[in-house]
């Protein structure tokens, strides 16, 4: 194995990024209706091929519009889908700047004693797409990418000098389409869950020992012991 240095440990500096906060928020997303013309436009005849209002349009597809299947999902501006996991930089995620920087909170903790925090505003945009898909499970009409937003406030330890890192953990987008003959309306709702970060690079002093690389390991062989078939002694040679 791999051999130490002379000292066991010591102590080093290190440039690390420090959590000085993080809480996880599940946001709802306030509900986006469209209806009349926003509900004509955001379907546009390119992606659906068809004549007439959206509701003509689907009645022709499917007798019931209720039977069809409306799906919704996270994409980037171009209406590509994405992973909010994985994607993050599809996503805005930043803080918003406050005229006068963040704002002191005085804060009780559960032990009674108080304590000062700050106010810190984050905003979150990003873009969905709805999808119509007919009984036979087949696309026959996309919308074009629509905007979403939602600004929060959080009471952190965020002094002078932390940054913003937020990102989504979990997305989750509903549909509901009602077609009548009075009446034409798409509603999109969304919720995800929103971690957030304050943090800043620091050097920190730790009692540690350099390593060094292991040995490395040969793959084993396992090599056969037995080269010859069973034999049959009851038969042969006995007989």
């Amino acid at each position: 194995m791999g051999h130490y240095h002379r000292r066991d440990k010591e102590k080093v500096c290190i440039r690390t990024r420090k959590v000085y906060d993080w809480v996880t928020r599940q946001i709802d997303v306030p509900l986006r209706s469209f209806s009349g013309d926003d509900l004509e436009m955001i379907f546009p005849t390119t992606n659906c091929q068809r004549t007439g209002t959206m509701c003509e349009f689907l009645t022709a597809q499917a007798m019931d519009p209720q039977a069809l299947t409306i799906r919704c999902f996270l994409t980037d501006a171009a209406g590509n889908p994405i992973d909010p996991v994985v994607d993050q930089d599809a996503l805005i995620c930043q803080e918003i700047t406050q005229p006068n920087g963040r704002q002191p909170v005085n804060v009780t903790l559960p032990s009674g004693e108080i304590v000062t925090l700050q106010k810190v505003k984050a905003l979150v945009k990003g873009h969905v797409v709805v999808q119509i898909v007919s009984p036979t499970g087949t696309v026959i009409c996309q919308s074009s990418p629509i905007p979403f937003a939602t600004a929060q406030t959080f009471i952190l330890c965020a002094p002078e000098g932390t940054q913003l890192n937020c990102h989504i953990s979990f997305f989750e987008c509903d549909t509901s389409l009602v077609c009548t003959d009075n009446f034409a309306q798409l509603d999109v709702s969304i919720t995800l869950c929103l971690e957030v970060q304050m943090e800043a690079d620091v050097k920190i002093e730790v009692e540690a020992r350099f390593c060094q690389p292991r040995e490395e390991l040969a793959e084993a062989v396992l090599c056969p012991t037995n080269k010859f078939p069973p034999q049959c002694p009851d038969v042969f040679p006995a007989m």
